[in-house]
């Protein structure tokens, strides 16, 4: 049987997630029996497996940087995003409310609904063209807040490589 650790809630339905620390958490409504609880993890034991063994490759092929390099990261990333910002913001017209560096781990960058751009220094561990790319994206979402047919067509107007430049943020 598979270790769980187990959250109740006023929920309807049972889920089950492997985190990026590898830990397997089950979500379920607060009266539901534990036996129950006990069969579904069961019934998926084979996709948590397949899953914590994605983490586990995950984790050895982009280890965490240590203090030191994440320190590192950081400062680089408040001393080159914000030109790129300024920069791409001046060709497309555009001007967000505000800059963030933060410690994201889900995504690289955020347009926040009031025009505020976020963007996570582990983004700096990419080449700089995709950090371009990543910059341009969110610029697009200030005139766009989706990721419709316009919002690409912006996206490809001023940076019409975009494609393999989002490729090189997935390998």
């Amino acid at each position: 049987m598979t270790e769980y650790e187990l959250v109740r809630s006023r929920r309807k339905t049972l889920s089950v997630q492997v985190t990026r620390e590898c830990r397997v958490i089950v979500r379920a409504p607060l009266r539901l029996a534990k036996r129950e609880i006990d069969r579904f993890v069961s019934e998926h034991a084979d996709w948590i497996a397949r899953a914590l063994a994605h983490q586990r490759t995950l984790a050895e092929a982009h280890p965490e940087p240590d203090e030191a390099q994440a320190r590192a990261l950081a400062e680089r990333a408040v001393r080159e995003i914000p030109p790129k910002v300024r920069h791409y913001a001046a060709i497309m017209g555009l001007r967000p409310t505000g800059i963030r560096i933060t410690s994201a781990r889900t995504r690289f960058g955020s347009c926040s609904g009031k025009n505020s751009l976020c963007f996570s220094w582990r983004l700096m561990e990419y080449p700089e063209e995709a950090v371009d790319y990543v910059v341009v994206h969110e610029l697009a979402h200030i005139v766009h807040k989706n990721h419709g047919p316009d919002f690409w067509a912006l996206v490809g107007q001023y940076m019409p490589d975009y494609k393999r430049r989002r490729a090189l943020l997935r390998k």
